[in-house]
């Protein structure tokens, strides 16, 4: 198992269209994805239950991979956490 802190930078945090997105690209990857936050954890299978934890902008959270090249999808995955969402593109 991987684990890595990522820091919520998106001014509006993580909402419908930035979890479709982390959502999105968890479903490819065949092990598992836990995100805690200090509101809760969940796994990364659905968009309602990352809205649910309400990832504000600041907001602290550990994501934990467990399965192949765990490292280097932990990896993407803060990156995706960290992106500045800005929908639509001004």
């Amino acid at each position: 198992m991987f684990e890595s802190k990522a820091v919520i930078r998106n001014e509006a945090g993580i909402h419908c269209r930035p979890s479709a997105i982390l959502i999105s690209e968890a479903s490819h990857y065949p092990g598992r994805i836990l995100v805690s936050a200090k509101s809760g954890a969940c796994d990364l299978t659905s968009t309602l239950e990352i809205i649910m934890l309400g990832l504000e902008q600041g907001a602290e959270i550990t994501i934990q991979v467990e399965g192949p090249d765990e490292e280097t999808f932990c990896r993407k995955l803060v990156d995706l956490f960290e992106t500045h969402f800005d929908f639509p593109p001004q």
